[in-house]
């Protein structure tokens, strides 16, 4: 019973998702004007070929400051906690 009842949501959740996903259009954005300013400007003012590194480092450097100060701070948290708990173990095996 339990199985058979697994097996029903299952594909309930599937149809559920497959008309979700009928209505998506993958590749194809709705408002295309930030993209194009960037395509036509990014060599002019910045002076550089690639337009991804000319968005990501140029157009929106403080956001990128932002994520790279989150993660940084993310990774020294969890090597701070893991060298805690390693600590801890070691003081408990001496």
């Amino acid at each position: 019973m339990r199985k058979s009842l697994s097996i029903i949501v299952i594909i309930l959740f599937g149809i559920f998702l497959s008309l979700i996903a009928i209505d998506l259009t993958f590749g194809v954005p709705d408002n295309t004007g930030m993209d194009d300013y960037f395509i036509q400007n990014g060599q002019e003012q910045i002076a550089t070929n690639n337009i991804v590194t000319t968005v990501v480092f140029d157009y929106r450097g403080f956001d990128t400051l932002g994520e790279s100060t989150v993660l940084f701070t993310a990774v020294i948290g969890v090597a701070l906690m893991y060298r805690k708990l390693i600590k801890g173990d070691a003081d408990e095996n001496e």
